[in-house]
Order: structure tokens, then C-alpha cells, then sequence
């Protein structure tokens, strides 16, 4: 009897000892569909191990790439509901959900890249965006990003919308982007990321829009030897968490995690930017037909969407979409 309340005391002593050095985590579940050699990815592990440090182990946050815990829809649907934790999802799915934040992926809206980064950046956009997300159950943190997409087709160079016409071209699934490649003449086809190849191969889709270089890390420059540098959306993916899982957290540790997503973005613009150099040689070297855009052309493009852009002024409210256009306006001024 002694000998069993003797085991008793010690195994007492060692749960307590657990709990009070903190060994009863907390697991967070992060998932998005970028492949695991993609920047997006990258940013992600830096934002686990950022906070993994900086809570002294207190929460694990453990990343799940490829779409392995569905795609963008499904995951935004969980994090809503709240069975996941969070997700980086294009802002054009999260537009199914939060509207609003659907304006990031306005067509040809952005005359650069330094600009795009300005505005996302701007302290009132990202109190904006926080709003809109906080209203339907999400908290919305930062970004990932994807990149500038661009095209790629079995069938013919793109130099002009009329030389989309008629062509099947997978995109996400997203009011905007479905809009834009109407307006472009082309049969858009909603699908999610991980099926583009398959949908490819088997010749159920000609083509898809993606940057390049994503294009080739998925290998689906194999199947489609025809790329246009279109830069036509900005794809950025919000982080987003959800509500009640957010509010469960210490104020300090809602702010690691805000400290996170800044270093998260970071290792993943700077990661898109060394893959820029290198894509084109990529493309090359798989003799892929790229076809760059000059400005007379792009213009011819940016003329095509003025429909959409008017649509969505409308779907949007004038308010929220002029204070978005002239934040626009404002940075392509500043030197």
C-alpha cells in the first residue's frame, strides 16, 4: 500500500511539473497551397519559428503546404468555423467571404511593384482590411504573397485579349478573376490549385494564369509551352486567424504573432525576388515560348478590364473603392 501511494505522490509531482514549466502547448494549425519550395512557404516556416521562439515554446505552430488540408475555399470555410486555426489564402477566395478585401486583385491597378507594396503596407488600408475580416469571424494579421501572375497556354502567344478567345484558362476561384478573363474573351474555369496540373495534362483546361515561376516549380511549363508576361493581378494571400482561437490569446502573444506575419512577409517578397532573375532562365532552358508584353500592348489589356473595373466600383461602394484608388494614386506619386 505504501509502495502505491509512494508511485501516486510521484506521478503528481511530475504532471504538476509539467504544467507549471509550461509543456501542455498549444499546437496552431497553418495551412495554405503553395508548394513547399515557394517563398510562400518559406515565410510561413519563419512565421512558425518566430513564434515557436518567442513564446518560449508555450505554442507550436505547425505549417501545412499544398493545399494538404484542402484548398483555399475548404480552409477559409475551417477557419471560419473554427476546426483550423488559420490560413494564407488569395484574397480573391477570401473575397467570397470578407468582399471587400477582393479590391487587392482589381486588374491592372498597379503600375508597379513598389507601389503594390505601399499600399498593402499603408497603416488605414490594413486597418481597413482588419475591419472588414474582424466582421465575418476572421482576424486578419498580414500577408503571404504569391506574385504578379502572368499566362500560360498550349495553343498560341497572347499578345492581345483576342488571342484569348475561345481559350479554357483555369482560374481561382474568384468573381474578379472569372470577370476579368470574360472581358479578355477567354472561357474562365474555376479550379483549385491542386488540380491544375491533372486539368492540363488531360486537356480539360489550355491554359492557366500563375507568375511564371510558379508555373514552373509546378510544372506546368511541361504541358504548356506559351507564357505571356502579363503582370495582368497582384496575388497576395491575407493570413488570417480565426476570432474566438485569436481572442483565447494574451495580448503579448497576439502580438508575437502580429511581429510574425511582419517577419513572414518579408522572407517571402525577398524570396520572389530572387526567383524573378531566375525564372526566365528556367523558361528558357525549357523552351518555353515567353512572350513579354510591351506597354503599347498592356494597355490594350488594361482598356479591356475599364467593364470590371466599373463593376466592382459598384460591388464594392464608390467610398471604399476611390479610398483604395487615390492610396494608389497617392504612392505613384511620392518619390
Amino acid at each position: 500500500m505504501k509502495r502505491i501511494m509512494f508511485c501516486i505522490f510521484f506521478v503528481t509531482l511530475f504532471l504538476l511539473g509539467l504544467f507549471a514549466t509550461g509543456e501542455a502547448k498549444i499546437i496552431v494549425k497553418y495551412g495554405h497551397v503553395g508548394p513547399p519550395v515557394h517563398p510562400q512557404h518559406h515565410g510561413a516556416v519563419a512565421f512558425a519559428k518566430y513564434v515557436n521562439e518567442h513564446t518560449n515554446g508555450e505554442i507550436e505552430v505547425q505549417v501545412f503546404p499544398l493545399g494538404q488540408l484542402g484548398g483555399e475555399r475548404s480552409m477559409a470555410e475551417q477557419v471560419q468555423a473554427g476546426t483550423l486555426h488559420m490560413t494564407a489564402l488569395t484574397s480573391g477566395v477570401l473575397a467570397n467571404f470578407v468582399p471587400e478585401i477582393g479590391i487587392i486583385e482589381l486588374p491592372f491597378i498597379y503600375p508597379n511593384r513598389e507601389v503594390a507594396y505601399n499600399v498593402l503596407d499603408d497603416r488605414e488600408v490594413k486597418e481597413r482590411f482588419y475591419k472588414y475580416c474582424d466582421a465575418k469571424g476572421f482576424i486578419f494579421i498580414g500577408y503571404t504573397e504569391n506574385e504578379f501572375r502572368d499566362l500560360t497556354n498550349s495553343k498560341r502567344p497572347i499578345h492581345k485579349p483576342e488571342d484569348l478567345k475561345g481559350l479554357k484558362i483555369r482560374v481561382i476561384e474568384s468573381p474578379i478573376f472569372i470577370d476579368t478573363f470574360k472581358a479578355f474573351g477567354a472561357n474562365p474555369v474555376p479550379l483549385p490549385f491542386p488540380e491544375i496540373y491533372n486539368a492540363l495534362q488531360q486537356k480539360v483546361i489550355d491554359g492557366q494564369d500563375n507568375p511564371i515561376y510558379t508555373s514552373i516549380l509546378m510544372k506546368y511549363t511541361e504541358v504548356n509551352k506559351f507564357a505571356t508576361v502579363t503582370n495582368h493581378i497582384l496575388t497576395e494571400c491575407p493570413t488570417v486567424v480565426n476570432k474566438k482561437f485569436w481572442d483565447s490569446l494574451t495580448p503579448e502573444q497576439q502580438k508575437i504573432f502580429k511581429e510574425a506575419a511582419e517577419v513572414q512577409i518579408k522572407v517571402n517578397r525577398e524570396g520572389n525576388a530572387k526567383n524573378r532573375v531566375e525564372a526566365f532562365e528556367k523558361a528558357k532552358a525549357q523552351k518555353v515560348d515567353v512572350v513579354i508584353l510591351t506597354a503599347k500592348e498592356r494597355e490594350v489589356f488594361k482598356k479591356a478590364v475599364k467593364p470590371v473595373l466599373d463593376k466592382y466600383r459598384g460591388v464594392y461602394g464608390s467610398e471604399w473603392f476611390d479610398f483604395y484608388m487615390k492610396k494608389i494614386d497617392f504612392y505613384s506619386k511620392k518619390k
